[in-house]
């Protein structure tokens, strides 16, 4: 780990993704160490509008919803670390491999998503990422996705 972490607060993130409500899945990324590493999170509310059809009377997150905001606090991490703010940087999946759920994440839940780089170089297109998300310290996800980078030259 390096000794100067770096942070994407929603303003930052904004800059970089371009997600916009109600697609926009993570609100803060931390303790970014480069393109190898970071922390994001997810505050789930319940006015969010999937909750209203999955499931009435019983809100749970959608699973590939988690997975999408592993996806972008992934981006974000790149972005951050390859100053790619206000560039316009596009992000598509490839893959998405060894996805597994373990729990309900719910409205009040703080999701954390712990990202590490699995393949990926800066000036590279195709990255691919481990992540693990977790509420309260216990596993909500858990995958491996790829993804390609389209970074504006």
């Amino acid at each position: 780990m390096s000794d100067t972490l770096l942070r994407a607060d929603i303003q930052l993130i904004q800059r970089i993704l371009p997600h916009r409500y109600p697609f926009l899945l993570v609100d803060r990324v931390e303790e970014i160490d480069g393109t190898q590493t970071a922390l994001g999170i997810k505050n789930v509310t319940m006015n969010e509008p999937h909750f209203q059809g999955h499931f009435p009377g019983m809100p749970i997150m959608p699973g590939v919803t988690i997975v999408e905001a592993m996806a972008q606090t992934a981006a974000v991490m790149v972005g951050t670390t390859l100053d790619m703010a206000d560039k316009e940087m596009k992000v598509y999946f490839m893959a998405i491999d060894k996805c597994k759920f373990r729990r309900k994440v719910i409205p009040g839940d703080q999701l954390q998503m712990r990202l590490t780089t699995l393949r990926g170089k800066p000036g590279g297109k195709v990255w691919k990422f481990g992540g693990v998300a977790t509420v309260d310290g216990e596993m909500a996800a858990e995958a491996e996705f790829s993804a390609m980078m389209d970074l504006p030259a």
